[in-house]
């Protein structure tokens, strides 16, 4: 009996191989913690500081992740076809060109009720010129460019043709178009035509001659502005916060408040108002 149970309890050498590893690998995790080197903590820290990633805080792969990404919503914003404008660009810029001209087209109707040019309607008055008429209005278009700074040549001779189409002579249209927009709103005109433009404000250039102490606490300066034409008072309040002026400073004023005063005519600087001075910024001087 003892001999048959010594045979029973035989275990062959696999099996004795296959227990030993269990009895030895018994302990040890299925999914071991993963630590990095010092060599990848140095590469992380590199990366990091990459100057095409500062800012970020990325490590080299996360960084070219991003970098992908902005390649490729790149090239998902160009063209297929490589125009300029898309579709839907085209037809907003033509829908607000149909507007835009609609709205000036009704405005030039308003306007025409007091000068008739303004029709949109009507042809240029340069095709009713005669052949002479149109050489002298090119002519003295030539002559008032050089004087009048900020118009075309086109507008000054389209005023000239107008009134000449309108039974004035060449050289009274050229008095007159000259005298419009020599003082047409937003020009500069010599302070001695303040008192004959016809509207609140206007836009002067001269030199500041005189200041004295202002009789109200609520004015910053009050003195005299002259140029070459004359001289007319001017005053600065301090609500409307412009730059201090100096005595014997060239100043450029504009948008300054017309007044009377006893039959006198003067500019107030106001809250709409803008002060230059030419020569301040001019460091080589």
């Amino acid at each position: 009996m003892s001999s048959k149970h010594t045979i029973g309890q035989k275990v062959s050498v696999d099996e004795q191989a296959i227990k030993c590893d269990k009895e030895q690998f018994e302990g040890v995790e299925e999914t071991p913690e993963l630590r990095p080197s010092v060599a990848q903590m140095i590469q992380g820290k590199v990366d990091t500081n990459h100057p095409d990633g500062v800012g970020r805080g990325l490590t080299l792969a996360a960084e070219e992740r991003v970098v992908a990404r902005e390649m490729e919503i790149a090239q998902t914003r160009e063209r297929w076809d490589r125009s300029q404008d898309a579709t839907r660009e085209v037809q907003c810029r033509e829908v607000t060109r149909v507007v835009s001209q609609e709205r000036r087209c009704a405005f030039q109707e308003r306007a025409a009720s007091v000068d008739p040019w303004c029709d949109p309607d009507r042809a240029d008055p340069r095709e009713a010129l005669s052949q002479e008429q149109l050489a002298a209005v090119n002519k003295q278009v030539m002559r008032l460019v050089e004087k009048l700074s900020g118009w075309s040549r086109a507008v000054i001779s389209r005023r000239l043709a107008e009134r000449v189409v309108d039974g004035t002579s060449v050289m009274g249209a050229v008095v007159g178009v000259y005298e419009e927009l020599r003082t047409a709103p937003g020009q500069v005109i010599p302070i001695a035509d303040i008192q004959d433009v016809n509207r609140k404000e206007v836009s002067i250039q001269g030199t500041i001659t005189q200041l004295w102490e202002p009789s109200n606490p609520n004015i910053a300066q009050v003195g005299l502005i002259e140029d070459e034409s004359g001289r007319t008072k001017f005053t600065s309040w301090k609500a409307s916060e412009v730059p201090w002026m100096d005595e014997g400073e060239q100043v450029s004023i504009l948008g300054a408040a017309k007044n009377w005063y006893n039959g006198r005519v003067s500019v107030a600087l106001t809250g709409w108002s803008t002060v230059h001075f030419p020569k301040r910024d001019r460091w080589w001087e």
